[in-house]
């Protein structure tokens, strides 16, 4: 249907590198729907008055809506978003690449889908941990993630992941998203066969401090 465009694991692009800890109300919340989030603008214009918006969670059966609550968590930090001194802004805010424009995540989703730009996340230890919401696995991929690199996954959430057809890879241990130095501005690949518990190669293409291009391997 809706992704009926070839499947790649080539050239994608970070939509968020995150922390340690990402539960399933990161990546598609249950809490209100506010009229200045994605999901709350667009029930506006569908005519829905505010008092009416109630909350994510009663909007699961209607995809536009759960679709706009793609880490729409006002407590997420997204590693890709800093302050000019350095630290992590909170909210549910990307950087789309190559610009470096920080926008909604919404938008930015958007604006990768109109560009048929296939993307990545980047994570830490213990992702999709909390109840079990099939959305926090289709939301994603209706955003365009292919695959997510994390140092871990909650079970159940791996599950859904590979249900709804996102690639969910594991760093070997001592290697993460710090020590490889991953800021964003990195293009990724998946090489290899892909099989159950089998090793896949993650090719990051970056530019150097001085303009070259660096090809990292990370097994």
């Amino acid at each position: 249907g809706a992704l009926a465009a070839p499947r790649t694991l080539a050239n994608m692009r970070p939509l968020a590198i995150l922390g340690d800890n990402i539960t399933t109300d990161h990546l598609s919340p249950s809490n209100a729907i506010l009229m200045d989030s994605a999901a709350g603008e667009y029930l506006h214009k569908m005519g829905v008055p505010e008092e009416d918006f109630n909350s994510y969670a009663t909007h699961r059966g209607d995809h536009l809506t759960a679709q706009r609550a793609t880490f729409a968590n006002p407590k997420l930090y997204n590693e890709m978003v800093r302050r000019s001194d350095g630290t992590i802004k909170q909210g549910s805010k990307a950087r789309v690449e190559p610009e470096g424009e920080v926008m909604r995540m919404w938008e930015a989703i958007e604006t990768y889908m109109n560009r048929k730009q296939p993307l990545i996340i980047i994570a830490g230890a213990d992702y999709g941990q909390g109840s079990s919401r099939d959305w926090a696995a289709k939301g994603v991929r209706l955003a365009g993630v292919e695959a997510i690199v994390a140092e871990g996954f909650e079970r159940i959430h791996r599950t859904n992941l590979v249900g709804m057809g996102v690639l969910p890879l594991e760093f070997k241990p001592g290697v993460n998203r710090k020590t490889l130095k991953l800021d964003g501005t990195e293009l990724y690949s998946v090489i290899g066969n892909i099989a159950p518990r089998s090793t896949l190669t993650l090719v990051i293409e970056r530019a150097t401090a001085d303009g070259k291009e660096e090809i990292l391997e990370v097994p």
